[in-house]
């Protein structure tokens, strides 16, 4: 398969400087392994092993001790999760050896995987999630984080047709190397193999098509607040087992949860997150989209145009080694006034509305003077449009096509 270079490849190298072992996390066929080796298969004498193999995964397991003699690092082992028993083992030898970039893992399974790493292997390890292609590289170009370009001039000429093919195949790679692969075989055959091995295995649901169809409600909700009652009625099951079920959509990357905004001085706010799905092209098959016309004309197109923006500036700042959950946030009150997002950026608040749009005009910016009854610092805000330009709509805020991210 062609690679296509990932930004996130510089912060890996940074991290592999500074850790004895990098874990990269993601989603199911997002691209981890490939990435790894093209990163590091330079390193002199690296070995690869994946735990796909049954004998492997064996040995790793019953005598995690004879696996690391018999693979020494520098090594890269693909799927770790399936064999948590090597970390406390890996613990000692980055421990005796003190030598940094030796250990390179990967895992699928962020919901136990975490957990297992973090209590063995912490301070020694650096951490990076793992999304899907952004634009910029798809494009193969290079981009700046938005609330960091001081002087954003770019013109567009991407068209709401354009865009929504783009939101209907989604980022995972083989979708965008593959241009003749059909959205309805890949992403059938990709719930297919989560399915059977991730939700299976993790918490052991016997009603798979139970399962199926909450995921499947999630998707259908991408861009809205976050409702646990109404998703476990509309499937049937309890808010427990909906509030576990989401929780591993969430740790395996496949859906993220923007918190709101928390201020002292802020009264009759919403406190519920706002749910998107990282994959488009997968949140469009859970939902039944089976054409990206029918979508971009649908009540949904508003929510999957907001869902694709937002997973593009997590990408975009995730692949700098930026932890988003802590600076990215939504404001909503129960009056109704709602900014889409709040990035917070050394202390400064740049507020951004996303507009299904070609021409936004000031009544974009309404809701921004909320921010001002805020004890903080505002910055430069941000109405991410179908603008083919960027074009001021006053001194402190700024409408910038979707082509700059």
């Amino acid at each position: 398969m062609v690679y296509i270079k990932r930004t996130i490849e510089q912060y890996l190298r940074q991290l592999s400087q500074h850790f004895p072992v990098l874990v990269v996390t993601g989603a199911r066929q997002i691209g981890k392994t490939t990435l790894i080796k093209q990163t590091f298969g330079h390193v002199p004498n690296i070995q690869y092993v994946t735990l796909d193999y049954p004998m492997l995964r064996n040995l790793a397991k019953t005598d995690p001790e004879l696996f690391l003699q018999q693979y020494p690092a520098p090594i890269i082992i693909d799927e770790i999760q399936y064999a948590p028993e090597l970390l406390p083992y890996i613990k000692i030898q980055v421990d005796e050896n003190r030598k940094n970039g030796q250990y390179f893992l990967t895992g699928s399974q962020m919901f136990h995987l975490m957990k297992n790493v973090s209590e063995s292997l912490a301070g020694r390890v650096g951490i990076a999630p793992l999304y899907g292609l952004s634009r910029s590289e798809i494009a193969g170009e290079e981009r700046e984080l938005l609330t960091m370009n001081q002087n954003i001039e770019y013109q567009s000429s991407e068209t709401i047709t354009s865009i929504f093919d783009k939101i209907y195949r989604g980022s995972m790679p083989q979708m965008i190397v593959d241009k003749n692969l059909s959205p309805e075989n890949y992403y059938g055959a990709y719930v297919q193999t989560y399915m059977e091995r991730d939700i299976h295995d993790l918490l052991e649901i016997k009603k798979e098509s139970a399962f199926l169809k909450f995921i499947s409600c999630v998707a259908a909700r991408t861009g809205q607040e976050l409702n646990i009652s109404d998703m476990a009625s509309d499937t049937n099951i309890d808010n427990k087992t909906a509030e576990r079920w989401l929780s591993l959509l969430v740790t395996s990357g496949l859906v993220f949860l923007l918190n709101p905004y928390s201020g002292n001085t802020i009264k009759r706010i919403v406190k519920r997150p706002k749910l998107y799905f990282m994959d488009t092209g997968l949140a469009c098959y859970l939902s039944l989209w089976n054409n990206p016309r029918a979508m971009e004309n649908s009540a949904m197109a508003g929510a999957f145009f907001e869902t694709y923006v937002i997973s593009e500036l997590i990408k975009q700042y995730c692949n700098k080694g930026i932890d988003v959950r802590s600076r990215f946030s939504y404001y909503r009150d129960n009056n109704g006034r709602e900014i889409d997002l709040i990035i917070i950026e050394n202390g400064i608040l740049h507020p951004i509305e996303i507009k299904k749009s070609s021409n936004p005009t000031k009544e974009a910016l309404k809701n921004f003077k909320i921010l001002s009854s805020l004890n903080a610092n505002i910055g430069e805000g941000f109405v991410i449009s179908l603008s083919s330009f960027t074009y001021p709509l006053d001194e402190k805020n700024k409408v910038v096509p979707i082509g700059v991210l």
